[in-house]
């Protein structure tokens, strides 16, 4: 074997890939049976210059731009990163740009709070093992630009990723490689303008976007595919005017001063599904041995797309066994009560599930952004783990200082606490 062959099957078992070599006349191009080159495969353009990439890289779902209530545009979506070395490699940084302006830069302690091992929700890293994939869960925050209170939405992202490789091979592969990848173009889609789902003082958002919460990190594998149908879901508790959720026995539902609370249709639309039946879990426990159908537990699908060419469903869960007041085919108003507060499904406390997504499955979907028509932000929770009294029967510490005022079109963030008037 002459020396470039050798060097030639050193790379090919460094990148773990596999080609084909052709001979004598042949066309290295594919073609179809006409004759005509195929499309299928990677496109590049003509004077992309081919570097070789540690990791794989691609963007799970382009972002859509949704105004929050910290008065800025934020982008949240979901890098997939797959180590494509025979070797470890540790993830050093992650830069989102837009063009040569960088938006975001993760490192350290930072970066690895923010990105997951497929497989391993539990623990925060930065190294990717042989052959493994893993998640950066991205936020990137758009603030006004100088002298207007408009955030300038870019509409094309690219992300530049630093990482460090256990087995260089220089020159090929070096023991640092910086290397962009996955660009991906901002989406025109817009959120959508809905009503809040609950009427009445005190909501929490105990867990949505844009923090690393039970929601933001939720990615269902389901027919070969990750979903992010939770992305900026919410669940809804309501809290006393003591700041706690219940009183007496945590395992009794009726402890909940707000269980049975309405829930109403957040636009008008028709009902697609409905689940009613299943029976209340006992509060302060999680449960187990749910099907996959049963994790919404009790719960109505509607289509609120209003008839526009963006699909979008609403999804009400774990509503109170036997309150459903609708059924499929039902043209719902917005505002209309649909069911009650609940806690069936995967819950361990009477609450409010609420999301938007693009198909009508719960959870084979992609989650797409929502805002509220009006609304009053009363407070802000100081932080997740101030979350912990409120299991206990405490009041959760809230932000000093804090002045509360309406909102109009804008999502709430997790920990908001808000005022619902449905009139």
């Amino acid at each position: 074997m002459t020396n470039p062959a050798r060097r030639a099957a050193a790379l090919l078992a460094a990148l773990s890939l596999l080609t084909a070599c052709s001979g004598g006349s042949e066309s290295a191009t594919p073609t179809t049976d006409s004759g005509s080159p195929s499309t299928s495969g990677p496109q590049v353009a003509e004077a992309e210059p081919a570097v070789a990439t540690p990791m794989l890289a691609r963007v799970l779902s382009a972002p859509i731009p949704v105004p929050m209530t910290d008065g800025k545009v934020h982008l949240a979506y979901e890098l997939d990163l797959t180590n494509a070395l025979g070797q470890d490699l540790d993830l050093r940084s992650v830069t989102v740009k837009a063009g040569d302006r960088s938006l975001l830069t993760l490192s350290g302690d930072d970066l690895a709070s923010r990105t997951r091992i497929l497989g391993d929700a539990a623990k925060p890293t930065r190294t990717f093992g042989l052959g493994q994939s893993g998640i950066v869960w991205l936020d990137v925050v758009i603030d006004g630009a100088e002298g207007s209170s408009t955030p300038a939405v870019p509409q094309e992202l690219s992300h530049t990723i630093d990482v460090g490789l256990s087995k260089p091979m220089p020159p090929l592969l070096p023991a640092t490689m910086v290397v962009d990848v996955a660009p991906t173009t901002v989406s025109t889609n817009e959120p959508a303008v809905i009503s809040p789902p609950l009427d009445g003082p005190r909501w929490l958002d105990g867990n949505s976007c844009c923090d690393m919460t039970a929601h933001r990190m939720a990615l269902n594998p389901l027919n070969g595919e990750l979903w992010a149908a939770e992305r900026f879901a919410i669940d809804y508790v309501q809290l006393s005017e003591d700041g706690t959720i219940f009183r007496g026995d945590k395992a009794k539902v009726e402890s909940y001063p707000y269980f049975g609370a309405d829930v109403h249709a957040v636009a008008d639309g028709p009902v697609v599904s409905v689940l009613d039946g299943l029976p209340e879990q006992v509060a302060g426990r999680a449960p187990s041995g749910l099907r996959l159908e049963e994790y919404g537990g009790n719960h109505v699908v509607q289509d609120i797309s209003g008839g526009g060419t963006e699909k979008r469903y609403a999804f009400y869960a774990h509503l109170k066994t036997g309150s459903v007041k609708v059924k499929p085919g039902d043209q719902l108003s917005a505002g209309q009560v649909l069911g009650n507060l609940g806690n069936s499904g995967n819950t361990d406390a009477p609450h409010l599930h609420f999301h938007v997504m693009s198909t009508p499955d719960p959870l084979r979907a992609d989650g797409l952004p929502f805002v509220f028509q009006t609304f009053g932000l009363d407070g802000r929770v100081t932080d997740q783990a101030a979350l912990d009294p409120l299991l206990d029967g405490r009041p959760a510490p809230m932000t000093p200082g804090f002045t509360a005022r309406d909102e109009t079109d804008v999502s709430p963030l997790v920990l908001d606490v808000m005022t619902y008037d449905l009139g």
